[in-house]
């Protein structure tokens, strides 16, 4: 007869106990974790902003290595030194942005000199319109006599002027312009060695195939994106220089660049091109019917490209929810202003293509008292019993 005690077997209820503990304890760390997020998410602009020197040439210079770097791959491949493959990439970009800005700048400012006379005449079509509803300015003055108000001051304080305001900025645009491409140009320079490391110096073989596929589809995604949406501005520029000379306007070079730049900026950029061809139709045009005709063109033209020809070229991989657009651009322009605005779509790609590698959180269902990361759990839950199964 053996004196060993027999083993007991786990109860179910024992089991059960556990599972809830470990449920609440999880529950516990994602709400802390989603806690620290928020919070970092509220802070971030203020750091952001802060420190717009180091973090917005940053930014733009990491943006700047997606994009150029798949440029010098090819130059490499050719047989050019790494180098120097870095260099004239980074000089072809610096190349178009030149031509696209001397597109704009030199017709504009050969068109400066007729703003005295556009506004004069922007000032009488205005005037008309107020004269022909001045039945409307008529109701408010015996409405304000009625309820008894009377005319209010108005304090007008004295702000600096805009050559005062130019001589300010730019010291700071160019250092943080320096910086931007003395970073993309090291960071170009070093792309391969940073391959490397994220390939070999993981300490699981999993992790290293983890970590670079994150960095190929980061990579591919924002540079294939940035590309194409390039192309298709660069037609719609095209278009616009045309109808522009079709329909008689001045320097339709200019306005095609200016259509061209500003499509790059969601919903924002459109309406702002929308109101400055509005603002020069009704200054240079006969009538309002026909100072309208510049910007119902310009319209008719956006919303066949953001609904019809962008949709179908960029198809569902790049489908973004509009709200998040509107809410990247507002954070955004809110840390960094124009240029803010104009990385927003890119940061919320690089974001977008990370979170679908490392896991999505589940915010609405944590609400009704799910995981925060239940893909994850599931995959990692499938992955064990996979393990254990082969065991």
């Amino acid at each position: 007869m053996s004196d060993r005690a027999p083993e007991t077997e786990e109860t179910p209820s024992g089991s059960s106990r556990r599972m809830a503990f470990a449920q609440q304890e999880l529950r516990l760390i994602s709400a802390l974790v989603l806690l620290l997020g928020i919070g970092l998410f509220l802070a971030l602009p203020f750091v952001l902003s802060i420190g717009s020197v180091v973090f917005l040439p940053l930014t733009t210079a990491i943006i700047l290595t997606i994009i150029l770097s798949p440029l010098a791959d090819k130059l490499s491949e050719w047989g050019l030194p790494n180098v120097l493959a870095s260099l004239l990439a980074l000089l072809s970009f610096f190349a178009v942005l030149m031509l696209a800005l001397a597109l704009i700048l030199q017709p504009a400012a050969a068109l400066f000199d007729s703003v005295p006379a556009m506004a004069r005449q922007v000032g009488e079509r205005f005037a008309e319109l107020r004269d022909e509803f001045a039945w409307l300015a008529m109701m408010d003055e015996q409405l304000s006599v009625l309820m008894g108000q009377s005319g209010t001051r108005e304090v007008v304080l004295a702000s600096p002027s805009m050559i005062e305001q130019l001589a300010f900025a730019t010291p700071s645009v160019l250092l943080e312009t320096l910086l931007t491409f003395l970073m993309t140009f090291f960071m170009i320079e070093a792309r391969i060695r940073m391959r490397r490391h994220l390939l070999f110096d993981r300490a699981s073989h999993g992790t290293s195939i983890k970590a670079a596929r994150v960095m190929r589809e980061v990579q591919d995604r924002v540079a294939a994106y940035i590309l194409t949406v390039a192309w298709i501005n660069a037609g719609v520029g095209v278009i616009v220089a045309l109808g522009a000379w079709m329909l008689g306007v001045e320097a339709p070079v200019m306005w095609g660049g200016l259509a061209m730049l500003l499509n790059f900026l969601p919903y924002i950029g459109p309406l702002l091109m929308t109101a400055l061809l509005t603002l020069f139709g009704i200054g240079t045009a006969e009538t309002l019917v026909l100072g309208f005709i510049p910007a119902a063109a310009y319209l008719g033209l956006h919303t066949v490209e953001s609904n019809v020809i962008t949709p179908s070229i960029l198809g569902a991989r790049f489908t973004m929810n509009p709200v998040m657009i509107l809410i990247a651009l507002s954070y955004f322009s809110w840390v960094w202003g124009v240029f803010g605005a104009l990385l927003s779509v890119p940061i919320l790609l690089m974001l977008t293509a990370f979170f679908d590698h490392v896991g999505r959180p589940n915010l609405i269902g944590f609400v009704f008292g799910e995981p925060l990361f239940a893909s994850n759990l599931l995959a990692l839950g499938l992955d064990d019993d996979q393990s254990g199964n082969g065991a």
